[in-house]
């Protein structure tokens, strides 16, 4: 069995993939590369078979009709042989000497009998035209090297959340999770992010910065114009992430991790309701009040707790007043954590 399944969504990506694979390679024949060709109409599917030829017993190849990124990851993982499963964007990728310390590890834990459901890695903005890089790391959260359960994490930071960049997911805990993300659908790494957790018995954080998260590309789906164009994508994965779990089962058997999830649903309110915001037409308007209200008929604990309790019911702020303050807080945020 490998170590890794790397699964490589590519949508026209022939200008930038190959510096995102060429990086997973360095696993060697620890890893298994799935290269997903979602209906591109460039060279991204040449490319791909190129590498299947070069890497057949590393590289593997699915061409499949456009689906979107969600599509990708779902025939990746159905396909994934490795103990462990990795998304790799095809913009992004892996610092290879982090990722031989990462095989090194897992081969330890096998070794040893020990079994860790979620490993944690830090991940870098990486703006490359800019020359500026921003670290995200969990060492105030969690214990390095340290095989631990969800009682024994310590507070996130403000800017702080487990995003699909930082996670490899034990492949059987998100097969036994059901997590399956829709088609046609941006946004969805917040589904994969989140719905597995609560499946997720021991975990481990690793201080090793492994992922590059590529930020500037005009057609990014994290630019704000982009993202404001896709808002009703953004909604659904929203609603989604919403109801995706039963936090009142996971709060009384792990309180943290729910107030985690607690936590991460506000701020993917919050981005829906500052977009709503930025976009400012009457229909957006309508939408933000339509989102709040789903989530109250659909949970009123947590509505009620997204509302007056966390940063969310901050962009749920009444009349244009409240929305003033909401944007200015939006813009000085983005400034700070450089975002997007």
């Amino acid at each position: 069995m490998r170590d890794i399944t790397f699964t490589v969504p590519c949508y026209n990506s022939e200008d930038y993939m190959e510096r995102c694979i060429d990086s997973l390679l360095a696993g060697d024949e620890c890893v298994e590369i799935i290269i997903v060709d979602d209906g591109s109409t460039d060279g991204t599917g040449e490319i791909a078979d190129n590498y299947a030829r070069n890497y057949p017993e590393v590289v593997r190849v699915v061409h499949q009709e456009n689906g979107g990124h969600g599509a990708g990851v779902n025939a990746g993982l159905a396909l994934a042989t490795g103990r462990y499963f990795k998304v790799v964007d095809s913009d992004d990728w892996l610092d290879e000497d982090e990722l031989q310390k990462l095989i090194r590890n897992i081969r330890k834990w096998e070794k040893s009998g020990t079994v860790v459901d979620l490993v944690i890695c830090n991940y870098i903005y990486d703006h490359l035209y800019e020359n500026k890089t921003k670290r995200m790391g969990y060492k105030n959260v969690l214990k390095e090297n340290e095989v631990c359960g969800w009682d024994d994490i310590r507070r996130f930071g403000p800017s702080q959340y487990l995003v699909m960049h930082s996670l490899f997911f034990r492949t059987e805990v998100l097969r036994r999770s059901g997590v399956k993300l829709p088609k046609h659908t941006f946004y969805v790494d917040n589904i994969f992010a989140n719905q597995p957790l609560p499946y997720v018995k021991t975990l481990c954080y690793l201080n090793l910065d492994m992922y590059h998260y590529f930020l500037g590309r005009e057609d990014q789906s994290v630019n704000e114009q982009v993202l404001m164009k896709r808002i009703d994508q953004q909604i659904r994965v929203t609603k989604l992430v919403s109801c995706c779990a039963d936090l009142k089962k996971v709060r009384a058997q792990h309180p943290k991790l729910a107030g985690y999830l607690t936590r991460n649903i506000s701020i993917m309110m919050a981005i829906s309701s500052i977009h709503l915001l930025l976009i400012g037409t009457p229909e957006a308007w309508e939408k933000r009040e339509m989102l709040w209200n789903y989530v109250k008929n659909h949970d009123p604990e947590l509505y009620h707790t997204l509302r007056f309790r966390t940063l969310s019911g901050f962009t749920f702020l009444p009349g244009k007043l409240g929305a003033g303050i909401t944007l200015a807080g939006y813009k000085a945020a983005r400034k700070l954590y450089q975002f997007n």
